[in-house]
Parts: C-alpha cells; structure tokens; sequence
C-alpha cells in the first residue's frame, strides 16, 4: 500500500464517525442555478467538507458576535455536520441544504492526502431564497471555522472571501488529544495522542463568535504549518442556466 493509499485509509477510519454526506435536499423544477467552488487558500489547514444553505433573508446560520447554534459548536469542535443539517432542513427559510463528503486540503496537499483542494456544488434558487451561507470546520482547531453568513446571489457571478472564526466553545489547546484525528492524517504527521471528534467539558467556554487569532503553537500544533493568515477560503458564485 503507498503512502497515499495508508492516508486515505486512515482518514476513512478516523473520519466515519465525524463526516456523514446527505447529498443536496430536494429543490423545485424551476429555478436559477449555480455553481458554488470553495477554495482552500492556506498553508497547511484543512477544512471538513461543507455544509451549504441557500435561504431567504429571515435565515441566519452565524453571526460575529453572538453566541454560535448547538449546529455551528458541533462544526467547529468536532467537525460534526449532522445537527445543522437537520436544523437547517427543518428550516421553513432555507430551501436547500447541501453537505459535502470529503475534506477540502490546502493546494500543497500536505501528507499526500490525494484530497482536492477545491470543491464545486451546485445549487437551484427561487425568488424566495437568493441567499447562501456555509460553514467548515478548520480541522487542526479546537473550535474554528470558516464560512459566510447570507451572501446575496449575484445576477451572473462574484467572489468572495472567508475568514478564519472561533465559537469560543472549547479552549484552545493546540493538543492533538483535544482535535478531530482527521487533523493529524491530512497533515502527514503522527502522535500518540489519538485524538477526540467528542466536546470535553472541562474545557467548555461560554463566548460568542469571533474572528480566530490564529494558531500560536502552544502545543502540537505548529504555527509554520497550521497557521494561517486571512483569508482562508475563497468562493466562486457563478450563474449557469
């Protein structure tokens, strides 16, 4: 088995339990639709497949400053889509609901993950939802994410930039024992620390939102490789048919 191969094994061992795929949500016959290409613009930070809502204005999935959703907490502490999926299927404001189903690395592809760098979905639209929102765990994080929050659809296409967030839920360790072991398989390094896709309490926090300082190398995690400087991701919004 080459070195790609024992990555790619290992990341489906240790990702069964973290990523789960639904596919796209039913949407009407009749719509707009575009396609939606999500780069990953840094160094050496991975990011766990998507979660994309498209929805009207009514619809918020996180906001700078206010406490993140139990969905949002779950993405950015242990990569887990599945609460905001069904919260956000159940929403009467969001009219589709895509989930991705693998990682998005960094172009340098570190680890020889075989992994793409980029991932395109495609959405269908109606008048009453021309808004898109995401969200994607940084992996080699404690609790951080990047994403957007009610991105108007442009008439034909646009770009625009994601940043690094922290829901402020967890402590930042920087200790492999406290971050999905996805992190240490994409990245082509190994500890005896296993790794944990479960919130520990002990180092549960109460904040809100905020942009994330960034990785400072406390621990395991290495600034040279896991840092990033924003933004992180960039999104190519472009119109079809």
């Amino acid at each position: 088995m080459n070195r790609t191969s024992r990555y790619r094994q290992a990341f489906a061992v240790a990702a069964l339990a973290l990523f789960t795929s639904t596919g796209a949500a039913a949407s009407g016959k009749h719509g707009i639709t575009y396609e939606i290409t999500i780069s990953n613009i840094t160094a050496g930070q991975p990011f766990t497949p998507p979660v994309i809502a498209v929805h009207n204005r009514r619809a918020e999935v996180f906001s700078v400053g206010d406490p993140a959703s139990e969905g949002v907490r779950q993405i950015a502490e242990n990569g887990n889509n599945a609460p905001l999926v069904s919260a956000l299927s159940s929403n009467p404001d969001v009219r589709q609901v895509i989930e991705g189903t693998a990682p998005i690395v960094p172009p340098s592809n570190p680890g020889g993950t075989g992994f793409d760098s980029q991932a395109t979905f495609t959405i269908t639209v109606d008048r009453r939802a021309r808004f898109l929102s995401l969200v994607s765990m940084l992996i080699c994080t404690n609790d951080g994410f990047t994403g957007v929050n009610a991105v108007r659809l442009p008439r034909y296409k646009t770009t625009v930039y994601a940043r690094g967030y922290e829901t402020r839920t967890e402590t930042n360790t920087e200790d492999f024992a406290d971050i999905v072991p996805p992190c240490q398989g994409l990245i082509g390094v190994s500890s005896d620390d296993a790794g944990t896709g479960d919130s520990n309490p002990t180092l549960a926090e109460n904040g809100v939102v905020i942009p994330h300082a960034g990785v400072v190398g406390d621990n395991d995690l290495d600034p040279r490789v896991h840092d990033w400087a924003d933004p992180v991701a960039k999104i190519e919004i472009k119109r079809v048919y």
